[in-house]
């Protein structure tokens, strides 16, 4: 009985919901166009190793090879923030430069994305142009081979490496998860939001709609006139 009571309240300000899934359903299509081409967008994903080389002294066990591991695991660390900053950014654009190519530090800096797995860096470029991504990839694993030492000169100065452990081809991208779920999140949002507008109503309508509504007051209901 309860449920029907509900049903029934949706169904007299139906028109409360129609109006609010139709809006968002309109907004959400003049505002992302689906109807249009969407640019061409691809990923360009590299690993990468970064460590120092080990001391060597003849005749002599050290430990070595336990700090040697230990500092890959903290230039790891630092690394994947390195590569995100403004610094690395302005030295990878004017490394392309000297080639001809003429990419922004910003743009490189809001293209990379890294992360880290297993004291490997990862690292992962966006953008809309393939060869322009391959030239930023080569110019990002020269910066650190050649001048990661300007970054951390206390560790890389003398005995660094840096080692590419895979370097991937850029790959296109599709429509990602959040742009296919916008419109149905919007339109379920809109659907709770009207419920809720529809039932704050009828909470604050004080007309008398149903016998219930009297009985509910302790008045007798002596007849009822039905709508058909």
């Amino acid at each position: 009985m309860l449920l029907r009571s509900y049903v029934a309240i949706l169904l007299r300000r139906w028109w409360i919901l129609a109006v609010l899934l139709l809006l968002s359903l309109v907004l959400t299509l003049v505002t992302q166009r689906p109807w249009q081409p969407r640019p061409p967008a691809y990923a360009l994903g590299m690993s990468l190793s970064v460590g120092i080389t080990p001391e060597q002294t003849p005749g002599q066990y050290t430990y070595d090879g336990y700090y040697t591991a230990l500092s890959s695991e903290y230039l790891v660390d630092d690394f994947s923030e390195i590569v995100k900053g403004s610094e690395f950014a302005a030295e990878v654009s004017r490394r392309l430069a000297d080639q001809g190519i003429t990419v922004s530090p910003g743009a490189i800096q809001g293209s990379a994305q890294t992360g880290k797995l297993h004291r490997i860096l990862q690292l992962t470029l966006y953008g809309g142009d393939p060869s322009e991504l391959n030239a930023i990839g080569d110019a990002v694993i020269a910066t650190l081979q050649d001048s990661g030492h300007l970054f951390m000169p206390r560790l890389l100065a003398d005995r660094g490496e840096v080692a590419v452990v895979s370097r991937g081809q850029p790959a296109p991208l599709g429509r990602s998860l959040r742009e296919r779920l916008d419109l149905p999140l919007r339109l379920a949002l809109a659907l709770v939001a009207g419920v809720l507008i529809i039932f704050l109503l009828e909470y604050l309508d004080n007309r008398v709609r149903e016998r219930s509504h009297l009985e509910a007051l302790g008045i007798p209901v002596v007849g009822e006139i039905p709508r058909r």
